[in-house]
């Protein structure tokens, strides 16, 4: 191996002689140098007999070399901890997770869609665009799909609406057509509606057309309670029912001698039957409050419509069948009932609409105007397909309120 000169730290004299060092030499002086106090046991190696003998300078050197690179001893173990933390699996995390509901939270996987716009300009660029363009229902059809939703909503049990006023000709049995064609609309199950007036009266005719009521089959409430005993089935019960679409309806009697004769006894029987196969029943009770049947249309009501019509007597009687209500026992009925007003007549501008609905609004749940409307005024059939858009408003408001008052 070449000899390595160190570089000198001065210059030498002129004429004196560089004396010149191996690095073999200053190799084995390190080694000499860094080696510790303790020798440190060499590393195995192969026999000598299978090796070539090397200087001593080149193993004390490999021996130094050694030395450096051997780990230092290692401390005596620590003592081992009482826990590790353990890194959780994949399984562990799933499995501590909580689940998603997929059921009740459908929307964690699709998007919410807006409800279709139905009518007017939303409507029409809704179809225009072939739903590219949806901005969602207007104010209006919100109000209308929220109605529908109060009217549809399932109920646990079978209620009842009596449906009154202390005078006729204002509207009582046209109201009670429109709601109960309104919910049979609406609901999934079918309404029931019993004509109870003690003066032979018409909501049959009112909801079926006076002409279609006489060629039909003109079983009548009288006939329900001569055989009530043997009707065990709805399809027992349906061949003394008349209907108009999917409103069901129970026929007054029209004979004046017998008209006036359903006690409340009977009404009873009549309302628990009706209980058995349907969910909401409304009750044309007819004129005043005092005829035989009131006390048991009273006693199994859940709650009232009191009609009343647009002039000051009108408010009077609805507020004075209020307040006699009230202190004969119907409290509650009274002051959760719904005052009905129709404009059956179409009253002049000299009469104070406002003032007659303030008269009545503070004593009852609900207040709600239906307005002039010819296809209740005339007396003949209801339909709701004639109406206006108004007045089918107002019996949807009615209907809804009435299903309200079903707790």
């Amino acid at each position: 191996m070449p000899a390595v000169p160190p570089t000198p730290s001065s210059p030498p004299d002129v004429g004196q002689a560089v004396t010149h060092r191996t690095s073999w030499a200053e190799a084995a002086a390190a080694a000499d140098a860094a080696q510790p106090s303790s020798p440190v046991p060499a590393p195995t190696r192969p026999p000598a007999s299978s090796r070539p003998a090397l200087p001593d300078t080149i193993t004390s050197i490999r021996d130094a070399a050694a030395a450096e690179a051997a780990p230092a001893p290692s401390a005596a173990p620590a003592e081992t901890p009482a826990f590790r933390r353990v890194r959780p699996t994949v399984a562990d995390s799933i499995a501590e997770s909580p689940m998603p509901d997929f059921i009740s939270s459908p929307g964690l996987f699709v998007k919410e869609q807006k409800p279709r716009p139905v009518g007017g300009i939303r409507g029409a660029l809704y179809s225009m665009t072939g739903g590219a363009w949806n901005l969602g229902p207007s104010a209006k059809q919100r109000q209308e799909d929220e109605l529908a939703r109060r009217i549809s909503r399932q109920l646990q049990g079978s209620y009842n609406t009596a449906i009154l006023s202390l005078k006729g000709g204002i509207g009582k049995t046209s109201t009670t057509v429109g709601v109960g064609l309104t919910l049979a609309e609406y609901r999934g199950d079918a309404p029931c509606a019993i004509d109870a007036n003690p003066d032979s009266g018409d909501l049959v005719e009112r909801a079926l057309g006076e002409g279609i009521y006489q060629q039909s089959s003109p079983r009548t409430i009288t006939d329900l309670l001569e055989n009530i005993e043997s009707i065990e089935s709805l399809t027992a019960l349906a061949r003394y029912m008349h209907h108009a679409g999917r409103l069901h309806l129970i026929a007054g009697e029209q004979d004046p001698e017998v008209s006036d004769s359903l006690t409340a006894a009977e009404y009873l029987r009549i309302r628990k039957l009706i209980s058995s196969y349907y969910s909401v029943a409304l009750t044309d009770c007819g004129t005043g409050v005092t005829h035989n049947a009131m006390s048991g249309i009273l006693q199994s009501a859940d709650n009232l419509v009191i009609a009343a019509g647009y002039a000051v007597s009108g408010a009077k009687r609805a507020r004075s069948t209020l307040q006699w209500l009230a202190s004969h026992g119907y409290e509650d009925l009274a002051r959760n009932a719904i005052v009905v007003i129709t404009d059956k007549d179409e009253v002049s501008s000299r009469v104070d609409k406002d003032a007659i609905e303030e008269h009545l609004a503070g004593i009852c749940r609900e207040l709600i105007a239906v307005p002039h409307d010819r296809g209740v005024a005339d007396g003949d059939l209801v339909t709701l397909d004639v109406l206006k858009s108004e007045t089918r408003r107002a019996y949807k408001e009615i209907a809804a309120a009435i299903v309200d008052g079903y707790q």
